[in-house]
């Protein structure tokens, strides 16, 4: 099966400062940084990740940014090739998909024990989420959409108080899905969306594991149709969702 965007364009990382959050001069913090400029799309998929430009931007030397995408390679974040150095890595479709699955599986779990250990503050703090993705789709920001998303269900992963699973679903998010395939780009998509998380956020109020799983593999079982979509789009006209 062909990968997802195998034909993205490759943009070198000088002249884009990331914010340091913490002191860069031990391999950790240059790995964590790399990490979630990764994570968060700030490099895309399939793009080049060169040393040289990689320690201009951090300020850290070659060798904790070498040290740093060996870890990140590891991780399954970044492909490391001899003689041709590191880009992010790129998923196939394939794995895509199995990532997926297994995503629906485990955040079902993760929903049933959040309905049992939601407290007032918790669903406040949830309610407030969903006032704030309300209007990114009244604005048409179906990006900004995108990342709201992702704080929502991390939020119910650390209500759910769940290490296990929420660290495997740390792993499988880190693969950067959403921004190698845009699935929220799917017209009448972030409606939708919208509509499964207030399901779900009505579910953990009334302390119903099974409503919240319900509510949870309703979404993601739509978010994984999504998916399907968005592959055979591609497929059909390669590069579409960069454009």
């Amino acid at each position: 099966m062909k990968s997802g965007i195998a034909d993205a364009p490759t943009r070198r990382a000088t002249g884009r400062p990331l914010t340091t959050v913490e002191p860069l001069d031990t391999s950790v913090g240059v790995y964590r940084q790399l990490r979630d400029a990764i994570v968060s799309g700030r490099f895309q998929p399939n793009e080049r990740l060169v040393e040289a430009d990689l320690a201009g931007l951090l300020g850290a030397g070659r060798t904790s940014i070498r040290a740093a995408l060996v870890r990140l390679d590891q991780e399954g974040l970044v492909t490391r090739e001899p003689n041709r150095g590191a880009r992010v890595r790129l998923v196939s479709d394939k794995e895509a998909l199995e990532i997926e699955e297994v995503r629906v599986a485990l955040e079902q779990l993760v929903a049933r024990h959040a309905a049992e250990h939601a407290t007032p503050a918790d669903l406040r703090e949830l309610r407030k989420m969903l006032v704030e993705m309300r209007r990114r789709v009244a604005r048409a920001d179906p990006l900004g959409y995108s990342e709201l998303n992702a704080q929502f269900h991390q939020r119910i992963w650390e209500i759910a108080d769940h290490q296990t699973a929420s660290r495997l679903l740390a792993n499988l998010k880190s693969q950067s899905i959403r921004f190698q395939y845009r699935t929220i780009l799917r017209p009448g998509r972030t409606e939708r969306s919208l509509r499964e998380h207030e399901a779900i956020v009505e579910a953990l109020a009334a302390h119903d594991p099974s409503g919240a799983e319900s509510a949870m593999r309703t979404h993601l079982s739509q978010v994984v149709e999504t998916l399907r979509w968005a592959i055979d789009a591609h497929q059909r006209q390669p590069g579409w969702l960069l454009r």
